[in-house]
């Protein structure tokens, strides 16, 4: 094989995870990318084609736009500083990678039986890859706040400053205000490109354009479990750590789990399939695991554009000119396209309004050298101690994380990381005129991001919840305000204080709760509420004696997330806002909602108590009907999981047929739980379909390694035909694991493919 120096070895397991055994780091990288082009060629091409917008010149003209989109983000900056960000030999890392991806993309020219069905479906070939195109594509990664300036510009627009409250709820206490020279009215269409820069790619049968689909509010799309527990608390006697992240659900899965061994390194767990090394597991010494901190990486900014020269906008007090960079963009049977990037100082313009004269454009750290979403992983995944984890995660860019961390010497602890941008007089959360009175000031130093090291409660969890220590100086950092609801963090913290010995079943268990605090606050306000009304009544009985354990099963689980998700915060807006407010907002923040129904006196006025019970039990009945027209007149028979589904959607299964549609998609699977469950289970509320959750799951006994579970769904493969594809599928849904094996003899054992490769002669 051409590019390989010396014989590797990849050993499949049963389980579809290959562990890879290499000479040398160079070899091993470069068989981690052969191996992951084996194992998801289409998905990576896919990847790369999209972050680089390169759709058209496979797919035609009706991806330009979603082209021109993406190339609006990309890096584009110096290569010697952007390599530099992520530490030593990043560069040689990321072009080992790619050697191997386009090693097997040669193989499979001479085996051309091997091409994977999507290319010989849709017509083209695998591109092959250059190193930059790793970390030149930055569109992927989970992005903050951007949209969530623009809904509450809207909101203020129509309804001013002080109804944006029931939609956000901002932590630490904070009172926002209209930056001066802001006209909060924006056009509704602003963000479309940078949706588009961001989307996935979706086919429909007609054009093969993007498939637009709905998702839950921005809210219920957060995610992330992970939580690490001292060997004074553990029935093992040694660290354990979990990690769940929750990313958006499809086939195959965005995780794919890997074990890379060679002189030096010997890591295995999970990352993302078209990225060098792993972002969660462990390294034989050192375990760390990741959810998103909520610190505010972009802004968004309006200008006004010059009425004698549109090329221009104001800045200070003269006039600037955009920089116009044209680019061609090759397109599949027809001409190809030169489109028009536009930028000013603070980033890529995504709209311009000729009537108005305004343009809008992102400033966004991820625009920045060091800011591939993940890449930072090959220095920490390599860390031997805290000392050396802490040093690479100061230096982490993007996605802006919680870190936790575990080693065999029985240390845990906590970092957070991100590139922070400083905001000297204002705090990020609705968009600034660009004339120059709002201006970055550099990056926070990351030594000044809170870390912990061997807490005293002997364990740290975190579910993406506003967790700047007490003390913290929030008001002059100013890292974010806009955070998840707290209900999962409040229920890990409510087991794991309750559990003084943990084991690693308990742990496993943890992961696949699916009890709701929020849903036991609400219970509590109906205890005390009577009804003449049938529905209401027995909607009353029903959930009187429920403890908010969300099941598949359970009858009250699927009245309470119909009264939920379809009713009653239809309801409370319509009871505490104006029309044209509770029109401007989608559904209020769960805590806003919640603390406004214990505390009806902030919100409802006069007779608050008798308006908020009006609230509650209108729309509980409301849930009721609609629950008996959907699943039948007698409650016994209600189960949440004949409501809620899983379902694992291939990107091309819009074009195929029936036939070839149950071959790649997988599901659907009941599902309990819901967005504030640690088992996170985001749904469209208007199909009930899981939107989002853990597709990947591990947790680590640090030191005894061959004892670690781990699961991923639907399976690691993303060829249909592999038995891998989709065997995983149903014990995820079950709740169950298999072992992340490490050790080289645990590991021939369950080895069931043994692939040999051999360098070129």
């Amino acid at each position: 094989m051409g590019g390989l120096n010396q014989p590797a070895r990849i050993l499949v397991d049963k389980w579809g995870v290959p562990h890879i055994y290499a000479a040398s780091q160079d070899d091993a990288f470069f068989v981690q990318g052969f191996n992951a082009a084996r194992d998801r060629l289409f998905q990576i091409d896919l990847w790369r084609r999209r972050g680089l917008g390169e759709l058209s010149s496979v797919f035609g003209p009706a991806y330009v736009e979603q082209d021109r989109a993406a190339r609006l983000f990309l890096y584009r900056g110096g290569m010697e500083p952007e390599w530099k960000a992520y530490g030593k030999d990043a560069y040689k890392t990321s072009a080992r990678f790619v050697a191997g991806i386009n090693a097997y993309i040669d193989y499979i020219a001479r085996k051309p039986e091997l091409l994977p069905f999507e290319f010989r479906q849709l017509r083209y070939l695998p591109a092959k890859w250059r190193p930059e195109d790793v970390v030149r594509i930055r569109s992927h990664g989970l992005t903050r706040n951007l949209t969530a300036e623009f809904a509450r510009s809207r909101v203020v627009c129509r309804a001013g400053l002080a109804a944006d409250a029931v939609r956000a709820k901002l932590s630490p206490s904070w009172t926002t205000r209209v930056p001066d020279g802001l006209d909060p009215c924006l056009p509704e269409d602003a963000l479309e490109v940078f949706h588009l820069a961001t989307e996935n790619v979706r086919f429909d049968r007609q054009s093969l354009q993007v498939a637009r689909v709905s998702t839950p509010g921005e809210e219920t799309l957060e995610g992330s479990n992970n939580w690490v527990i001292a060997p004074s608390r553990t029935s093992t006697g040694r660290p354990i750590l979990a990690n769940d992240p929750h990313r958006a659900y499809g086939a195959p899965s965005l995780r794919y789990i890997v074990h890379l061994n060679a002189p030096g390194l010997d890591v295995i767990g999970a990352g993302e399939p078209a990225l060098p090394g792993v972002s969660i597991g462990h390294n034989g010494k050192v375990a760390f695991g990741l959810t998103i901190m909520s610190i505010d990486q972009e802004d968004l900014y309006v200008y006004e554009t010059n009425p004698a020269n549109p090329n221009q906008y104001r800045y200070g007090s003269g006039w600037e000119d955009f920089r116009i960079v044209r680019e061609k963009i090759e397109v599949r049977g027809a001409p190809a396209r030169t489109v028009e990037l536009r930028f000013t100082r603070h980033g890529p313009v995504i709209h311009q309004d000729a009537g108005t004269r305004r343009a809008f454009a992102v400033r966004t750290a991820w625009t920045a050298p060091g800011m591939a979403p993940y890449f930072g992983s090959i220095e920490y995944m390599q860390a031997q101690d805290f000392t050396q984890f802490r040093r690479a995660m100061r230096r982490w860019g993007a996605p802006t994380e919680n870190q936790v961390y575990a080693d065999t010497a029985g240390n845990i602890g906590w970092v957070a990381g991100g590139l922070a941008p400083v905001r000297p007089n204002w705090d990020g959360l609705m968009p600034v005129p660009g004339d120059g009175r709002y201006e970055w000031k550099g990056f926070l130093d990351g030594d000044k991001l809170p870390f912990v090291l061997n807490p005293k409660q002997g364990w740290f969890a975190s579910a993406n919840e506003m967790n700047l220590p007490s003390g913290y100086p929030y008001k002059e950092y100013k890292l974010g305000f806009e955070w998840p609801d707290n209900a999962r963090a409040r229920r890990i913290a409510q087991v794991l204080s309750k559990t003084p010995k943990a084991s690693m079943e308990d742990m496993q268990r943890l992961q696949n709760d699916v009890v709701n605090l929020n849903a036991r606050r609400l219970v509590a306000l109906l205890k005390p509420l009577s009804s003449r009304d049938r529905a209401t009544a027995a909607a009353l009985r029903l959930l009187s004696s429920w403890d908010g354990e969300e099941s598949a099963r359970s009858a009250p689980a699927a009245l309470y997330e119909v009264w939920w998700s379809r009713h009653l915060g239809n309801a409370f807006k319509a009871a505490v806002l104006s029309p044209a407010a509770a029109g401007a907002m989608d559904a209020p923040h769960p805590t806003a909602l919640l603390e406004s129904l214990e505390k009806p006196e902030q919100r409802f006025g006069k007779d608050a108590v008798r308006k908020r019970n009006e609230v509650l039990l209108s729309s509980l009945a409301a849930a009721w009907t609609e629950l008996e027209a959907v699943q039948g007149p007698d409650p016994k028979r209600w189960q949440w999981g004949k409501l809620h589904f899983s379902f694992f959607v291939h990107p091309m299964a819009p074009i195929l047929d029936n036939a070839a549609k149950a071959q790649v998609n997988v599901g659907p699977l009941p599902r309990g739980g819901s967005a504030y469950t640690v088992n996170v289970s985001s749904y469209h509320p208007d199909s009930f379909w899981q939107a989002h959750g853990p597709s990947f799951r591990m947790v680590l006994d640090v030191g005894n390694w061959d004892n670690s579970r781990a699961i991923n769904t639907p399976g690691q493969s993303g060829d249909p035909s592999s038995p891998h594809y989709r065997d995983l599928a149903a014990s995820w849904a079950e709740g169950k694991y298999f072992p992340l094996l490490y050790s080289r003899a645990a590991v021939q054992k369950a080895a069931t493919q043994v692939i040999e490769l051999v360098p070129a002669p």
